[in-house]
């Protein structure tokens, strides 16, 4: 049993620190700025509320970050009170935010500048896979840090793989969002072309899902979004928060994105329709107020 801070208690992180405490049997101090959701966590599974980012630190063997962007996580980490001020020589921050790459390098940098070590580690499995504790996580980081964080984060993942140094975790997660937006979108367009064309859409999920166009989101969102329900986790804000960090990337390395640029279109437009906390299946809304009009 390690000492345990978990910063960030949103829909992600209220689970995964969750797990920590449960299957990892880890003693877990946490923080968030809404005190109500860290109360109603202790509530949950015990453990002990820190007033401050650092106080939650304090003597923490791991130091998990999980919160909105690279503003947020710079001000959990390095601002006023800031974890990284009370990390002590040889604790790991292990960074759940799907932030920039250049942010993962900087508190890389600060946390080996203490003794401490960081790796950052963005996750995929959406809100499900946080509360069932199956996540997929992409690690950038040294690899005896790595070494270090691995068995604490297998108690909420079901896979954890170290892609390479600093930073590279960060930009496996944009591949990771560049590909979920083309399948959904093409989902969309195809679940959109078999209602047009009065198919039985059951019978056409159940014969193309074991063939070359199986995908997670077609297994796990079809009917919902053939239904109209939009409610399963991930917001369109967030995954436009997401393409925005994709294409300043872009942008540094020369890569060309027209069919990723096309569906962040798509989502301003769901957002245009009050759809900015739809999950992002909600990209088949549009085919279908297309076909009302």
């Amino acid at each position: 049993m390690s000492k345990v801070a978990f910063i960030g208690l949103g829909i992600m992180g209220y689970p995964i620190a969750g797990h920590l405490a449960t299957r990892g049997q880890h003693d877990v101090t946490v923080h968030n700025r809404g005190r109500a959701k860290a109360k109603a966590w202790v509530a949950k599974f015990g453990g002990r509320i820190a007033a401050t980012p650092a106080d939650a630190a304090r003597d923490a063997d791991f130091v998990f970050t999980c919160v909105g962007n690279d503003e947020h996580l710079r001000s959990v980490t390095l601002g006023e009170n800031g974890a990284f001020a009370a990390l002590k020589p040889g604790a790991i921050a292990i960074d759940h935010t799907t932030a920039s790459a250049t942010i993962a390098r900087e508190l890389h940098v600060a946390a080996k500048e203490r003794g401490a070590g960081f790796v950052d580690a963005p996750v995929s499995g959406g809100q499900s896979g946080a509360e069932n504790g199956s996540l997929s996580v992409m690690v950038g980081g040294d690899e005896a840090d790595f070494a270090k964080a691995k068995p604490v984060i297998e108690a909420y993942a079901k896979a954890v793989n170290l892609i390479g140094p600093s930073g590279s975790g960060q930009l496996t997660k944009m591949v990771n969002q560049i590909c979920i937006g083309g399948l959904i979108q093409a989902l969309a367009e195809a679940l959109d072309f078999a209602e047009r064309s009065d198919l039985d859409i059951e019978k056409v999920i159940a014969t193309i899902s074991k063939g070359a166009a199986q995908s997670w989101q077609m297994e796990n969102r079809w009917r919902t979004m053939v239904d109209g329900k939009f409610d399963f986790g991930f917001a369109v804000d967030w995954v436009r928060k997401d393409f925005a960090l994709v294409f300043d990337e872009a942008r540094a390395n020369g890569a060309e994105l027209p069919v990723t640029a096309l569906v962040d279109q798509f989502y301003a437009e769901v957002q245009a329709m009050g759809g900015n906390r739809w999950d992002t299946s909600s990209l088949i809304a549009l085919l279908q107020r297309n076909k009302k009009s």
